[in-house]
């Protein structure tokens, strides 16, 4: 059967030969009514080049999202070729076969559109952010049950981000069996969670290499914000004579402290409490760390908060200024896509000069190298942690 075909605008087809992989549905010429949800087309632009092909949503704002750069006459997509793109994907992350656990499968940087997956030691979880993803995820889980031998396959279908896609929120095993209660290693550390209980897809993998440079760099007297499972603060407790750690979840908080009491970790305390608020009455109580850490969950989640949220990471940065002692570490954070590298440093600066502190940058750190950035695609680069000496 001859493939459906979408034909797009030339600024898009421009942008997609210099390698960003998605187009949006302002930028179509034309497109076929009537297709199955996450159907696969043939893209080419105004005067018929080609472009490659693509999962085409029924929709969202994102129409298209490149599969392959060759129509659908030079190459077939299939399970073989799926089946490919995972092998790939594991053999690229070779280094870091000792961990038990990392990301698998980072989406459009590793040329699986809309498909997230993590693993946890025998289990995976599976998370699609489009329709093309979300009509074959059981596909897919067989086939990376093949590619992985995990035992257990978890679908965490059930994050805000699908409602952009008109998805609908939901949290299941989609393949194998066997607990969702898993443990894995940070370094020394273990933690545990449950992969269908706990957000996201269980756990932040892409602070794992942070958490660990900030317990080689910590020392003192430290305090750990938005700590969510305690992974900042289970590194720097190997490193640190005190750890005060803050969480506003509660859930989350009581996985922090049985992380922290099966590390046998007697100095760390986990404070149930928002974050700013915290950093507000310490500083305004004159108190003081080593080291603190500034981790927040993302503030900008469209262009149209980003103002708001700009506003938002200055205030938790001057509070953390003011909270550090002198020649002490900072360590803040940013995993908003929409704010961008430069912008977030400019901001910490400010921050740090409304605050009357002097400081070197350390380090300019983002994602670890199982979270690869496309450079076509911004989006992929989303993650900043920047450590500062405060002087």
């Amino acid at each position: 059967m001859k493939a459906a075909v979408a034909k797009v605008s030339e600024k898009a087809a421009k942008s997609v030969r210099l390698g960003y992989p998605w187009v949006w549905r302002q930028e179509l010429v034309s497109l076929p009514k009537d297709l199955p949800k996450g159907a696969l087309v043939d893209v080419v632009d105004a005067q018929q080049n080609p472009l490659g092909q693509a999962f085409a949503a029924s929709a969202s704002p994102l129409a298209l999202r490149l599969v392959s750069r060759r129509l659908s006459t030079e190459e077939r997509i299939d399970d073989t070729f799926w089946k490919r793109r995972f092998e790939l994907a594991v053999a690229r992350r070779a280094s870091l076969s000792a961990r038990d656990a990392l990301r698998l499968v980072h989406a459009e940087a590793d040329l699986v559109p809309g498909l997230i997956v993590d693993r946890y030691g025998p289990a995976l979880t599976l998370q699609t952010l489009s329709e093309g993803a979300d009509v074959r995820k059981a596909t897919w889980a067989r086939l990376l049950q093949e590619v992985t031998g995990a035992s257990l396959v978890v679908c965490r279908d059930d994050a805000s981000g699908r409602d952009f896609e008109g998805l609908p929120r939901e949290a299941k095993v989609l393949a194998g069996d066997g607990p969702t209660l898993v443990e894995y290693h940070e370094g020394q550390s273990v933690l545990s969670l449950d992969l269908l209980a706990d957000s996201k897809t269980g756990s932040f993998l892409d602070q794992l290499d942070n958490h660990l440079r900030a317990g080689e760099l910590g020392r003192g007297r430290a305090l750990d914000t938005f700590s969510y499972h305690g992974g900042f603060a289970l590194a720097l407790a190997r490193s640190c004579t005190s750890v005060i750690t803050i969480e506003q979840d509660p859930d989350a908080a009581e996985r922090a402290r049985a992380n922290v009491a099966r590390n046998g970790h007697r100095h760390v305390q986990v404070v149930t409490g928002n974050a700013f608020d915290e950093l507000r009455q310490r500083s305004d109580a004159g108190e003081v760390f080593d080291t603190v850490v500034i981790d927040p969950p993302g503030l900008a989640k469209r262009k149209e908060g980003l103002a708001t949220a700009r506003r938002a990471y200055h205030e938790l940065n001057v509070r953390a200024f003011k909270l550090v002692a002198p020649e002490g570490l900072l360590v803040t954070c940013s995993c908003s896509g929409k704010f961008g590298r430069d912008a977030f440093e400019a901001m910490v600066l400010e921050a740090a000069a409304d605050a009357k502190r002097t400081v070197q940058i350390l380090e300019r750190r983002g994602a670890g190298l199982d979270h690869p950035v496309l450079p076509g695609l911004p989006e992929t680069e989303y993650l900043k942690a920047w450590f500062l000496r405060v002087l």
